[in-house]
């Protein structure tokens, strides 16, 4: 076992006052010490506990909830090879090899000299560029196994992550150096996102304007909550108004973890202004001085970019105390770091991940706009949705109104990967068909369809006329491609063991459930599957999606259940008669008796926006 740095002691207490040891900042400060420190040892939990009033039992359940944290020493160097099914098709396993080869090391190990560290990590929103990596804090994209090699010699030879993006990789811009790492890959603009935007247009007007103005204009564009669960955005903003407290807040949701998704990266580099313009006017209309950017960990390389513009906002007064001269008018934006936990795309856990918790879903209600971060009042919007808000803003309520078509108002953002000749992002108006984009990507061969990520729906050819609405096909962003030779189930397989990662483990049903789902397709896959398989599959689906406390559980079923619905034969074709196997049972429903209390389940349509 390679040895970690040694962590001092007073360095660690240090780095605690830099987050005044405040508890609720757990996460930032354990994300430093994983930085300097390469690992957090029980001397260091032990020291961050006493300095912050907490347990070190408490602080060790922080450290351990979240993948980019380690209670074990890594390399200097850490590698993180994303191992998205887009990637596996992509060429990853000769990515790994090469990898493997070079290093010395297999995935999962670290070098005995302590140099590197090798790893698989879930989709880190670059299918677009795949097969993709983290190192360290860079990011590289479209590799190869020559490309492999050419790094790994670097590296061994002195080089930094930093200099395989530039030699003069210092001397450049936040900007310059994001644009340098990851393509945008903007294959079509629209008329709201993408196209000319005036800077802080919609802000100027918004100040001109009373909250309530504000939030009537919100309510009128039919602008919904743009990560797939669609809550009308008007709504949530004048709940958290009509709300008394002494406090509010505005939470940027930019943990976008869904596999397939990568439309924030997107604006989050391009258009970082507009965000921030429209958290500043969600601020104004709900009365919040405190916002937070939770930022996810696998786009931390555009941390600089992000404070870079805080900075400069800040200083041109559009930022702090007075914006814009106005009285009164003060709201400030920190950023929070991720640490690698899919279930932190999910408002509850991402509140609680940002309060220094382990990432874990809250029970609803209260809902957050009500009692959110803190106990607080807080609105949570995604990228997408408030970059959308700013410009409502500036060009008026009936010019989004009238884009798109009923019920789904406006411009969406697609990320389109997987096996189509252009891969990238499509700003178009809802009403689409899947088919017409198809067309625009070069995915016309395409033998199925994955619609909002594995938590959405596999359509086949036979459906691709269906329209990328609310009311049909909602998607928070994710269209995956897949042609004729790729093997369903191999893609569901992926899926579910997916889910069965990154489930929080709280509840019974998502987190044994979901490992159950996985085995029953595994015997699908190698043939052993008898006829009652197929309703074994649907009656735990179920029970699952039932049962579970949040979104991650209650969704995690759909890439078993839209290919049942859309593919049957891919299913029936591997069902071998009875004879004398015998199928492991589980005794799901007595196992989740609990959980079914806790659950709660709600028809409230707020209880379904659990995404962004």
């Amino acid at each position: 076992m390679a040895q970690g740095k040694t962590a001092d002691q007073d360095q660690v207490a240090l780095i605690c006052e830099r987050y005044q040891s405040d508890p609720h900042r757990m996460l930032d400060i354990l994300r430093d010490v994983q930085d300097r420190f390469r690992w957090i040892s029980r001397e260091t939990m032990a020291t961050v506990a006493a300095k912050t009033g907490l347990t070190q039992v408490a602080v060790e359940g922080v450290a351990s909830f979240y993948a980019f944290l380690s209670l074990t020493p890594r390399g200097r160097v850490t590698i993180r090879l994303c191992d998205d099914i887009v990637d596996r098709f992509a060429g990853l396993p000769a990515v790994v090899e090469a990898f493997e080869n070079a290093l010395g090391i297999a995935v999962g190990q670290t070098s005995a000299d302590g140099a590197f560290s090798l790893e698989y990590t879930p989709c880190i929103g670059l299918c677009d560029q795949a097969p993709a990596a983290m190192i360290n804090d860079v990011v590289l994209t479209g590799l190869t196994p020559e490309k492999v090699r050419e790094m790994v010699a670097a590296l061994k030879g002195g080089k930094r992550p930093e200099d395989l993006i530039s030699h003069r990789f210092d001397a450049l811009s936040p900007y310059e150096r994001a644009k340098r790492m990851v393509k945008n890959n903007v294959r079509h603009a629209g008329a709201v996102l993408l196209g000319p935007v005036p800077e802080d247009a919609g802000l100027m007007k918004a100040l001109a304007q009373t909250p309530a103005a504000i939030i009537d204009q919100i309510a009128a564009s039919g602008l919904r909550g743009c990560g797939g669960a669609g809550f009308t955005t008007g709504m949530k903003w004048r709940f958290a108004a009509q709300a008394e407290a002494d406090r509010k807040f505005i939470i940027c949701n930019a943990d976008e973890g869904e596999p397939g998704t990568f439309k924030d990266r997107v604006l989050l580099t391009e258009r970082p202004h507009l965000l921030i313009e429209g958290m500043t006017i969600a601020a104004r209309a709900v009365g919040a001085r405190e916002g937070i950017l939770y930022l996810r960990g696998e786009y931390v390389y555009l941390r600089p970019l992000i404070e870079e513009v805080l900075a400069e906002r800040r200083a041109r007064g559009l930022l702090g105390t007075a914006i814009m001269g106005v009285e009164g008018f003060d709201f400030d934006i920190r950023l929070q770091m991720g640490a690698g936990a899919y279930i932190c795309g999910e408002e509850g856990a991402l509140i609680s991940s940002c309060e220094g918790l382990p990432g874990e879903p809250k029970t609803r209600p209260p809902f957050p706009v009500t009692c959110g971060y803190l106990g607080f009042p807080t609105v949570v919007n995604n990228v997408e949705t408030f970059c959308h808000a700013a410009r409502i803003l500036d060009c008026g309520a009936q010019w989004f109104f009238d884009m798109g078509t009923e019920g789904s108002h406006g411009t969406k953002l697609f990320s389109v990967s997987g096996d189509c000749i252009n891969p990238g992002i499509y700003e178009l108006p809802y009403g689409l068909s899947v088919r017409a984009l198809l067309e625009m990507a070069g995915g016309e061969d395409a033998a199925a369809v994955l619609v909002g990520g594995p938590s959405g729906t596999m359509i086949a050819r036979d459906t691709f006329d269906r329209k990328l609405t609310f009311d049909d096909l909602a998607t928070g962003g994710a269209i995956v491609v897949f042609s004729p030779e790729r093997n369903i189930l191999e893609i569901v397989e992926y899926y579910m063991s997916f889910f069965v990662h990154e489930s929080c483990g709280y509840c019974t049903p998502c987190r044994v459930g979901n490992v159950f789902l996985q085995k029953a397709v595994a015997k699908f896959r190698q043939g052993l599957a008898n006829p009652a398989d197929i309703a074994y599959l649907k009656d735990l689906s179920a029970t699952i999606i039932e049962t579970s406390r949040c979104g991650l559980g209650m969704t995690s079923p759909n890439p078993i259940l839209s290919t049942l619905e859309n593919f049957p034969l891919v299913y029936s074709a591997m069902v071998k008669p009875p004879k004398d196997r015998i199928r492991a049972t589980f005794d799901i429903q007595s196992a989740i008796s609990d959980a079914r209390v806790l659950a709660k389940r709600r028809s409230s349509i707020y209880d379904k926006d659990f995404t962004k």
